[in-house]
């Protein structure tokens, strides 16, 4: 019974050795798992905070690019057009509807 004894002894404790060795692969491939998310994610963030600053340029260009100043200062340019002068303005009368 000894060699029997001894045997399973052994058996077992292989079988714990391969079993923590298994749950040691695991948590290395989880620990990787979560690393890899953690880099998705900071690339996320990083690319959000780019948008976002690109955003706010878009919305200062369309800003000036709606501006009265610029508006005018184009359609001189573009259309030739110009300020009217005083005897130029014609007020028609007119209702409210």
């Amino acid at each position: 019974m000894s060699r029997a004894g001894g045997s399973l002894r052994v058996a077992q404790a292989t079988l714990a050795t391969v079993g923590l060795i298994m749950a040691l692969g695991l948590v290395v491939w989880r620990q990787g798992r979560a690393l890899e998310a953690l880099a998705e994610l900071d690339s996320a963030r990083r690319e959000k905070g780019l948008l976002i600053a690109e955003q706010s340029e878009l919305a200062r260009r369309i800003q000036v690019l709606e501006s009265r100043a610029h508006v005018v200062s184009e359609a001189r340019r573009r259309l030739g057009m110009r300020t009217p002068e005083a005897a130029e303005i014609v007020i028609l009368p007119g209702g409210a509807s």
